[in-house]
């Protein structure tokens, strides 16, 4: 494919062909619960125990059994004699003897023998004899070994997102430790003598660095643990060497600026024997870049805020995906009817910003790469095809969400 000005340009599913096939997930570590949240499992985690343990009760009442208390009503109570306690983690209990009751408490182990637990609220409490007015049927109110979750069953399959049920199940299920693939760290360096930190004062010709608090941002909403270096100046030496400390402790690295045609174009001439650079056939994001230093997958973004955070959500948030182990690492598009029309570059695939709400879709402010305030405004992208020159008002298009978990 050739950009209107000659030169060959690489279709965006070409150039995230490319990426996916040099990353693959992280190796797995164990790390405790308390430390899983969020992080993907790395196998299969099969139940050793059976859940609940044991036989047990989910009232308070009284362990029977249920052919002794069959008949029991209202108006012609049944009397059973009262021949204990239970409480919650007792250890050894008796076997129930027939034509008795022993009273138990919630979570409590039903001794062998017992059919059935009838709750206080059918009885009169009683201490040393207690009277039944209503009668179970067999097995209610008894939580049964197993019932829930059998030894050998499968707990959490690899690939799944661990959130607090899926905790949870683990704890009860005696796991206190579980296999992951860790958190991916991401290294964040944005190029460019004009730029100055956020909080600053600017000087003639200078502005604020948006770039990599937006991009770090989007590295941690993704479960990344990101890490934000300050900017650098559009110089070759001092951005290889930034970029050599960073690799040791980096799985990711995210540059932005200094990949176009510019005279200053740092991270381009720094990197040109190393990495790919050229055009996607896409807008915005254009000049793109990718490879590895050191085994570590290194990603040249544009330095418009727009182009780069369109990149991010494009090519690097499926790279980290893949880190991460997860199954699914392509934002889903979704269709939507589209309420404004408007025109789209033939040859490239647009990405409009816009906003979504309940199957409807509007564009956002202007296409330029940088609006950070039409950016900021929009929770989607409009997706349309680079044959595609024009959107009517009620087409159906292609939505891609940009806040949604997947």
């Amino acid at each position: 494919m050739m950009s209107a000005h000659g030169r060959s340009t690489t279709p965006v599913d070409d150039h995230l062909a490319r990426i996916l096939g040099a990353v693959a997930p992280l190796p797995a570590a164990i790390v405790p619960l308390s430390e899983a949240l969020g992080l993907v499992v790395a196998a299969d985690v099969v139940s050793t125990l059976p859940l609940p343990a044991f036989d047990n009760s989910a009232m308070d009442g009284y362990a029977v059994h249920q052919r002794d208390v069959v008949g029991a009503t209202a108006e012609s109570p049944v009397h059973l004699p009262v021949v204990g306690g239970i409480g919650a983690g007792a250890a050894a209990i008796d076997e129930l003897a027939p034509g008795t009751a022993v009273k138990i408490m919630t979570g409590a182990p039903v001794p062998p023998g017992a059919t059935a637990v009838v709750p206080y609220e059918w009885t009169d409490r009683g201490a040393h004899e207690v009277l039944i007015e209503q009668a179970p049927v067999v097995g209610q109110n008894i939580r049964r070994s197993g019932e829930d979750v059998d030894a050998g069953d499968l707990l959490v399959s690899a690939g799944t997102v661990l959130g607090p049920r899926h905790l949870g199940l683990l704890a009860g299920a005696g796991e206190g430790r579980v296999s992951v693939r860790p958190r991916p760290r991401v290294v964040i360096v944005s190029t460019g003598s004009e730029l100055r930190e956020p909080g600053q004062p600017l000087g003639p010709g200078q502005i604020h660095d948006a770039n990599s608090t937006l991009l770090a941002s989007a590295a941690r909403a993704a479960g990344a643990s990101a890490y934000r270096v300050g900017s650098v100046a559009d110089e070759p030496g001092a951005f290889l060497e930034t970029l050599q400390d960073q690799l040791s402790r980096a799985d990711l690295i995210v540059t932005s600026g200094g990949v176009s045609q510019g005279d200053f174009d740092v991270v381009k001439a720094a990197l040109k024997e190393r990495l790919w650079f050229g055009d996607v056939a896409m807008q915005p994001g254009k000049p793109q870049g990718f490879g590895t230093v050191d085994g570590v997958p290194v990603f040249t973004l544009p330095g418009n805020p727009v182009s780069a955070y369109l990149s991010f959500q494009l090519f690097v948030l499926p790279a980290l995906r893949t880190l991460q182990g997860r199954h699914r690492v392509v934002h889903p598009l979704r269709p939507a009817r589209c309420s404004k029309g408007f025109g789209s570059a033939y040859g490239k695939r647009q990405f409009v910003r816009a906003a979504y709400d309940a199957g409807l879709v509007a564009p956002v402010g202007g296409h330029g790469s940088h609006l950070l305030g039409d950016l900021a405004a929009a929770n989607a992208l409009i997706v349309v095809p680079e044959e595609t020159t024009e959107v009517r008002a009620g087409d159906t298009v292609q939505v891609l969400l940009l806040d949604e978990e997947f």
